[in-house]
């Protein structure tokens, strides 16, 4: 019998009901956003609060104070506090880096080295390698958006286009890697190694990923401005990136990321002490400030894993899991309900690695039972959790983007507009479903 998070209380049996805060949400935040054609009308943070409150006003069995605990405990989940941290670092080294320059010599260097023609493609890359050796796209995300951002007005870019492949680059990187969370959820829940998952992954997502690297050197994305200059590289400039290279050579390494950022902030502080860019009492207000700014982030990271524990508690989870379970009569179809369950679940919690963990054990049931390979299975659960993510608007890695390139004032929509991986992944994906055979 399960139970919500080490509670007494099993959860609820399933129900359709428990999917009402879901719908609340995609009517008040899409539904007047279109109306409006204006998303920025509706702040996320408010969306979630008022779905929230739908959550809460179910279930008239229990008594508020019992729901308002349930709803606390899927604030405080593990998985959620960790993101958070994640978030609070990355604000702290993007808010130290750019105040002793890093951001400013990375683009530098970036223009020196890199032709404006395949600008864009180069940052798919190098968010892809970043996020390869470090396992997380959240903090690929963190290290790379500002230095994209600055580069878009640099060079005069189409800012969403580029972040856009930053984030891009970054989920392809996290798919494949051997030290992600989602890696590490898909192959414990279904018995299998992480190298035969890569492998599986790589035939799915390569070609997608070529391709979306070959559009970014398309004119119509690099297309300089006029106004463009030349810069000389100095001395202190590669001094200014050399926590970046940390993040990447660490990364290699398997070390934690949230240590990599830890570090990366600290040797940032070091930098900009030595070359006399601020004192001590001003780089512990810079990390604080950049702390605060990915306040919104957390807010809405915080409600929506609250609740995600109050539609599981109440059945909605149950109820799609039984609903999908229902139209499978082989194996095509099995993989197709495994992918369906994983992808519905990840766009109602954005959050790929619960996604894969509610999914896991019952896609290991139904592979067991039509004869799905292992590996397949969990290749499946991480690559269609990578592409929902990265088509869903509230999705972490959007959200932490959007706040670290505020300068500019960019939306969720306006860079999914830009972000061409996870649809092509997607294409891929369903290609390599409709080849299975029965």
């Amino acid at each position: 019998m399960h139970t919500a998070h080490g509670e007494t209380k099993p959860w609820r049996e399933e129900s359709f009901k428990a999917l009402i805060p879901f719908i609340v949400f995609v009517i008040f935040y899409f539904g007047f956003s279109v109306l409006t054609q204006d998303f920025s009308k509706v702040p996320m943070t408010v969306a979630f609060i008022i779905s929230s409150a739908a959550a809460l006003i179910l279930n008239h069995k229990e008594k508020l104070n019992k729901k308002i605990e349930i709803f606390a405990l899927g604030m405080g989940n593990k998985d959620i506090m960790i993101m958070c941290l994640i978030f609070i670092l990355a604000g702290a080294f993007t808010a130290t880096a750019q105040a002793v320059g890093g951001v400013d010599a990375a683009v530098e260097i970036a223009q020196y080295f890199i032709p404006a023609k395949f600008m864009v493609s180069g940052l798919f890359v190098i968010s892809a390698l970043i996020s390869l050796a470090v396992g997380t796209s959240c903090g690929t995300i963190a290290a790379i958006v500002p230095i994209a951002t600055a580069l878009s007005v640099t060079l005069g870019f189409n800012p969403a286009v580029v972040i856009g492949a930053t984030i891009g680059g970054a989920m392809f990187g996290d798919n494949l890697s051997l030290i992600s969370d989602t890696t590490i959820a898909s192959t414990r829940t279904q018995n299998v190694e992480m190298r035969d998952k890569m492998l599986c992954n790589l035939k799915i997502v390569i070609l997608p990923a070529i391709i979306c690297v070959l559009l970014y050197t398309l004119p119509v994305f690099t297309t300089v401005s006029s106004h463009t200059t030349n810069f000389t590289v100095n001395f202190s400039s590669y001094i200014k990136i050399i926590p970046y290279i940390l993040l990447l050579i660490l990364g290699v390494c398997g070390i934690n990321v949230m240590f990599l950022l830890l570090a990366g902030t600290i040797l940032n502080i070091i930098i900009g002490l030595s070359f006399n860019i601020f004192n001590i009492w001003d780089a512990f207000s810079v990390m604080g400030d950049g702390t605060v700014s990915m306040a919104n982030t957390l807010i809405v990271a915080l409600l929506a894993g609250g609740l995600l524990c109050m539609v599981r508690y109440n059945g909605g989870i149950s109820f799609i899991i039984k609903k999908t379970q229902k139209w499978i009569k082989g194996k095509k179809s099995c993989e197709f309900g495994i992918t369906f369950l994983v992808g519905i679940i990840n766009l109602f919690t954005a959050n790929n690695t619960v996604a894969i963990i509610t999914a896991g054990p019952i896609a290991k049931e139904l592979s067991k039972k039509y004869n799905v390979d292992s590996k397949r299975t969990a290749s499946l659960l991480d690559t269609t959790s990578c592409c929902v993510q990265g088509m869903i608007p509230y999705g972490a890695q959007i959200l932490i983007a959007t706040s670290l390139a505020s300068s500019i004032a960019i939306s969720s929509f306006s860079i999914m507009k830009g972000l061409f991986y996870p649809v092509l992944m997607g294409i891929g994906l369903l290609i390599s479903l409709m080849l299975v055979k029965e």
